[in-house]
């Protein structure tokens, strides 16, 4: 009764607290001076000589809203920006539709890719190099284009690519944006951009497409798939999908099925690049890019990709300047760190690409139940490979809607979980302990010599995830599993350090390939 009659007179007090200023908002640009900007809310710094405190500085803003003004004067002068491509390489065109797993389909497709080596006489000595998520085909430097590729210490005479013995081909996966089809790629039915018209596609998707490249060049089985984080699972999925065309499979850093956590963070990003409003619903190629987004979805990766304990011994406590007093922009050398990250990423590449190919990455399950569900969907979507027509469908592409209510388990997950603990108590029980039942049956195909490395260090596809590979291939009755983990004592470059380390890494591969 006492604590209702407080509310009740404080409900009747006017608060004694000095109301707030109202916040100005940055004028929008006239027709004078046509540049996109957001409209953002700012105190107005008039009146600062009577305040408590100078308004602070904020030089990180500066520089997103001088990047966007760049933007827009260069497209003011110039056109539209140019391609996105990292240098000269050979393009495979197909004429023949493809059908994508999720009833997408492409009437035409562009593959980029570029080949080092000598193909030998029988045609036997190929290995196809599969990429991560954002990388070209530019592995190594070729004539053509002198500039030094992602893997370049890995692929040459000697090395664990060793093109005095092997034809080494790279891609750029389907969905990218590397001269390979993607949504910013031209829909041959209307004349435009793809955009957000592109359709949803697998990592099984990207793999159809390079065998439809593998056929054109006359090569009837690799001696090699050979993949790192995204190229692990598409080393994997050949595996799977092209069992009697492969001879060795290599998967670095990858998983057979993408788990939470990867999941959740790539999720993140998607929501950050969707949230700046220059992205525009996918349709932002005659105007500003999504640049901010951009740069805050590459620092969130740029976190997944390196480790905690090489950040303390690299960067420790540090902040840039100490002599300075600290700010909210980046002040911390970490910070300068990613947010440099940020910006050397959020124009090379498209955002919309990111947004397809890390989805992709989500949908990842080399489970057997989830193979058997494709495979229906692809079965019933068959007839639309004989209807393929320029004629734009208005139904639209994705008919989910957000829940009225916040999520709460379903009766049927809990339903599954407790179907997977039966399963799990049974193994137990039994004495069978290792990696899930759908997975081990969705990998029997995967019968071949096979290599699984893996990094303590790694956050974004931690160690486990490769040994559950391993596991599972040796349960399906593989036995000629090689799995090789290496500790934080050899490495703290997390993910990255596929990229970083040629002993261990590229000694791994050269060593498993030189096997008969």
């Amino acid at each position: 009764m006492q604590r209702r009659r407080l509310l009740q007179t404080l409900s009747r007090t006017q608060c004694p607290l000095r109301q707030p200023r109202q916040p100005q908002a940055l004028e929008l640009p006239t027709a004078a001076a046509p540049i996109q900007r957001l409209t953002i809310a700012r105190f107005s710094s008039r009146n600062d000589g009577n305040s408590s405190n100078p308004q602070m500085a904020f030089p990180c803003l500066d520089k997103v809203e001088n990047r966007t003004r760049e933007i827009q004067s260069r497209r003011s002068n110039q056109g539209p920006e140019p391609s996105y491509t990292t240098g000269a390489h050979e393009n495979f065109n197909a004429t023949t539709p493809l059908l994508l797993d999720y009833g997408g389909v492409l009437r035409e497709f562009t593959v980029a890719y570029e080949t080092w080596g000598k193909l030998n006489d029988t045609k036997s000595n190929a290995i196809l190099l599969h990429t991560g998520l954002s990388a070209s085909s530019h592995a190594h430097s070729t004539p053509a284009n002198p500039r030094p590729g992602w893997w370049e210490k890995f692929i040459g005479p000697g090395l664990p690519l060793d093109t005095d013995k092997f034809f080494v081909i790279c891609t750029n996966v389907l969905g990218g944006c590397y001269g390979s089809t993607g949504p910013s790629s031209i829909d041959p039915a209307n004349g435009e951009r793809y955009a957000t018209r592109f359709p949803i596609l697998t990592i099984n998707d990207m793999v159809r497409a390079q065998f439809h490249l593998l056929d054109n060049l006359g090569i009837e089985k690799l001696y090699a798939s050979v993949g790192s984080s995204m190229g692990g699972m598409q080393s994997l999925a050949v595996g799977v999908i092209f069992p009697d065309r492969v001879q060795k499979i290599v998967s670095i850093s990858g998983c057979a099925r993408s788990h939470p956590y990867s999941i959740a963070m790539r999720h993140t990003q998607r929501q950050v690049l969707m949230a700046d409003s220059n992205w525009n619903r996918g349709f932002y190629y005659d105007s500003v890019p999504p640049h901010l987004g951009m740069k805050l979805a590459r620092e969130i990766a740029t976190v997944t990709y390196r480790s905690g304990p090489e950040w303390e011994q690299r960067f420790g406590r540090q902040r840039a300047d100490p002599s300075k007093p600290p700010a909210l922009c980046p002040d911390f050398l970490i910070e300068t760190y990613l947010d440099h990250a940020g910006e050397k990423f959020c124009l090379e590449y498209d955002p919309n690409s990111l947004l397809y190919v890390s989805k992709a990455m989500d949908l990842f399950d080399l489970g057997r139940e989830n193979q058997e569900h494709i495979n229906l969907l692809r079965i019933s979507n068959a007839p639309k490979l004989e209807n393929v027509t320029g004629e734009t469908s208005t139904e639209p592409a994705c008919s989910l809607t957000l829940p009225a209510c916040p999520y709460e388990e379903q009766p049927s997950s809990l339903e599954e979980n407790d179907l997977r603990q039966a399963e799990a108590q049974e193994d137990l029980l039994a004495g069978r302990r290792g990696p899930p039942r759908d997975l081990v049956e969705g990998l029997r195909n995967i019968w071949h010599p096979t290599l699984v490395m893996g990094v303590t260090s790694d956050i974004l596809f931690p160690s486990w995830q490769q040994r559950e590979v391993a596991d599972a291939l040796r349960a399906a009755g593989n036995q000629r599993v090689e799995y090789r983990e290496f500790g934080e004592d050899v490495s703290l470059f997390g993910h990255d350090t596929f990229l970083l380390d040629l002993k261990h890494i590229g000694g791994g591969v050269r060593e498993f390939l030189a096997e008969e």
